[in-house]
């Protein structure tokens, strides 16, 4: 019996150069975003130097590949001598423990916030949304200067700041979601036998919105990386002697004429790790959304 062409079962060869076809933006993402955690986790077998060793004999030597750099100092240094290359791969470390830390506060944050306005609906969607409202009206910039500048910097205090600008992306999602969510028929039968409120939210209706709230968490993770590094370099972010690709930045904001890669190479690495989360969010969306399922 000859078994159709449309019926016969694709070659692996095809099969795997459909999944990375159909697949490639996530692919993208998410390899540099392995990069990036990797160089985070394994810094101190990577990194050539120490991140904060001084050499004032070598200060501003430029990467390798142009005149005057050398093999030692593939990136360059600054204008402490100091190993861009090691200081940029020590500074993933900041940058995605704050990224991640920010991401899981927010999100525990505004899920709780959008999960009680979707479901209870009345005055308390009136008063949370409000609060939504007036969070997204504020400054948020000049609010975090505030508040670092009153408490003090540090890693929790950064984290706690950052997470105050991405709780309301949860909010807002996770309210849409659990009003249509708490629409449905076993929800209703659920509130009908009396099964108590906590229940409900917890197995009924947080289950069904859990790929919107990991979506949001990939774009919020790249938005904690960017504002991270931009309190960093306004002088108010994590500080101590570790560095950060936003310090990076401020260190080298004096030196962009005669010493550019002392701001690029901060710069490449905090735009591609961003660009890393947009991707893998958009991947995801695409995945989790049955309207954009091809």
């Amino acid at each position: 019996m000859t078994v159709p062409v449309a019926d016969r079962p694709a070659s692996r060869p095809f099969a795997v150069r459909r999944f990375f076809a159909r697949h490639t933006i996530g692919l993208i993402g998410l390899t540099i975003l392995l990069c990036a955690v990797s160089a985070a986790l394994f810094a101190p077998w990577i990194a050539p130097h120490p991140p904060s060793a001084v050499n004032l004999m070598a200060r501003l030597a430029p990467p390798a590949w142009v005149e005057g750099g050398s093999m030692t100092h593939l990136l360059g240094t600054d204008n402490l001598g100091r190993d861009i290359l090691s200081r940029v791969i020590y500074g993933a470390q900041v940058s995605l423990s704050v990224g991640a830390g920010a991401v899981v506060l927010g999100a525990i944050i505004g899920s709780s916030v959008g999960l009680l306005a979707g479901y209870f609906g009345g005055w308390v969607d009136a008063v949370l949304s409000f609060l939504i409202n007036v969070q997204l009206s504020f400054p948020f910039t000049l609010l975090a200067i505030f508040l670092l500048a009153s408490f003090g910097g540090g890693f929790v205090s950064v984290v706690v700041v950052v997470a105050l600008a991405t709780w309301v992306n949860y909010a807002r999602v996770v309210r849409g979601q659990v009003m249509s969510v708490t629409n449905q028929d076993y929800v209703e039968a659920a509130r009908t036998v009396g099964v108590p409120t906590l229940r409900i939210l917890r197995h009924y209706i947080l289950p069904n919105i859990l790929s919107p709230i990991i979506v949001v968490a990939s774009f919020s993770m790249a938005q904690a990386i960017l504002t991270e590094a931009a309190l960093s370099f306004l002088g108010v972010g994590v500080g101590g002697t570790q560095p950060s690709w936003g310090m990076m930045l401020n260190d080298g904001r004096n030196y962009l004429q005669n010493a550019w890669w002392m701001t690029a190479m901060p710069g490449i690495a905090t735009a591609l790790t961003v660009l890393a989360g947009n991707l893998c969010g958009d991947w995801l969306q695409d995945r989790t959304d049955p309207r954009l399922r091809k």
